[in-house]
């Protein structure tokens, strides 16, 4: 914890720097400017404006520009990014145009998942330093396409897993690592909750709204309050689902903790049992990754009751030869094997967002690699795409690692790659 502090105090410090500005003369209150990092915000709805108000806390920097196909959210984020740093941000609908501004050294790209390869590949041809949303890409042939451009590129590049910053997960890998609860038997991961759902009726999309360039290189479907703003996670052809948009975070922990790469096989199965003719992935899903050193069972329900036990409704439980460890975001449980041993409650609260933004920004200023390194973001966005691969078609998928390729399924290895709607053309070209 000791380099996340050093950043939060070059933060606060920063931060410090513009609160003295009523006392610093025009030429100081210029130098300060200057000196600040000057970012860009691709896709300014909810969770974009997470990021850039972390940004903000963490300091030193300036967002410089936003876009988005929605001017309702281009005018209202601009308004409040004004009021927070004192300066107003220029506002585009193209992400090309923003990725033109004079000035611009970084982007934070938080669009919807099927615009993430295009406009990820765009800003590492222009020399920019990007801080990209999970999960990497729409479909695995993206996600390979971002990481040979960003290595080509040599430019800092950060993906969302915030909770590789989270202290109880961090805590209980080191714990797990050290070997504590002996060998690891097995893993299961979960975050049941209730959907909140919208109206799935096909209506005319908002006027500020350019519905048909928000899709992109999706298909093109009708729009409703259900598949808009939000909404888009549990929408096949965008989010692609509760686990590919939420399970990931604890996906990616997984691997992270366990030390793995890729699966060797996924099955899947699951179905929409409550929220039919709402929402277009499984509202009840299981799927079981068969890793190198233990298997891997993911569930999720998003729709029933109140949870038996809500305090493990999100989370992970690591299967020790001697103990099992729990882990969620604030906290970490050691429960000894045999009866009547006490449990070990590790209460562990932090501000992951933030300080996985620091680590950004400070990788950025110092040039060293931050700590999810984009190898690592296509690992997990793959890992959770192909249990989508497995539900899907029904299969079990055989997965080659190093090939990238699925063995056996050609039905199956069709869905490593979707064509693109015209006009907008696929990355991967091979």
């Amino acid at each position: 914890m000791e380099q996340i502090n050093r950043r939060t105090f070059i933060g606060a410090a920063a931060a410090g720097t513009v609160a003295l500005g009523g006392v610093l003369n025009q030429a100081d209150a210029a130098s300060d400017t200057a000196q600040k990092l000057k970012l860009g915000l691709i896709g300014c709805g909810w969770y974009g404006m997470v990021d850039a108000k972390a940004a903000l806390k963490v300091g030193g920097v300036e967002i410089v520009a936003l876009c988005d196909v929605d001017g309702d959210h281009l005018a209202k984020n601009a308004d409040e990014i004004e009021k927070l740093q004192g300066s107003r941000p220029k506002t585009f609908k193209l992400y090309d145009d923003l990725l033109k501004t004079p000035g611009l050294e970084a982007v934070i790209i938080a669009s919807p998942p099927q615009w993430h390869a295009l406009q990820f590949i765009a800003a590492c041809e222009k020399g920019l330093d990007i801080y990209c949303e999970k999960p990497l890409a729409y479909d695995l042939r993206e996600g390979r396409a971002m990481v040979e451009a960003a290595k080509k590129s040599g430019r800092i590049v950060q993906i969302g897993f915030q909770r590789r910053q989270a202290a109880a997960i961090r805590q209980a890998r080191s714990y797990i690592q050290e070997g504590n609860p002996g060998r690891v038997v097995c893993v299961e991961a979960q975050i049941h909750y209730t959907a909140g759902t919208k109206d799935a009726t096909p209506q005319a999309p908002p006027p500020s709204l350019d519905w048909d360039l928000w899709c992109g290189p999706a298909p093109k479907i009708p729009y409703s309050p259900q598949v808009g703003h939000m909404n888009w996670r549990l929408e096949k052809t965008t989010g692609h689902g509760h686990l590919v948009d939420w399970g990931i975070h604890l996906i990616d922990a997984t691997r992270w903790i366990l030390g793995e790469s890729t699966p060797r096989t996924v099955s899947a199965s699951g179905g929409i049992y409550q929220l039919k003719d709402k929402i277009t992935t499984p509202d009840v899903l299981t799927a079981h990754f068969e890793f190198e050193k233990c298997p891997v069972t993911w569930r999720h329900r998003i729709w029933g009751a109140e949870e038996y036990a809500p305090e493990v409704s999100n989370g992970l439980f690591f299967y020790g030869e001697k103990e099992t460890v729990f882990v969620t975001d604030d906290k970490w449980i050691v429960i000894p094997r045999g009866k009547g041993k006490e449990r070990k409650v590790n209460e562990a609260k932090s501000d992951a967002g933030k300080a996985h933004m620091a680590d950004f920004l400070d990788a950025v200023r110092t040039r060293q690699q931050p700590s999810c390194l984009i190898e690592d973001a296509f690992q997990s966005t793959a890992t959770v795409k192909l249990a989508m691969i497995a539900y899907d078609t029904g299969a079990k998928i055989t997965w080659d690692g190093k090939a990238e390729q699925i063995v056996g399924h050609d039905a199956a290895a069709k869905l490593l790659k979707r064509e693109y709607r015209a006009p907008w053309q696929h990355p991967w070209r091979r």
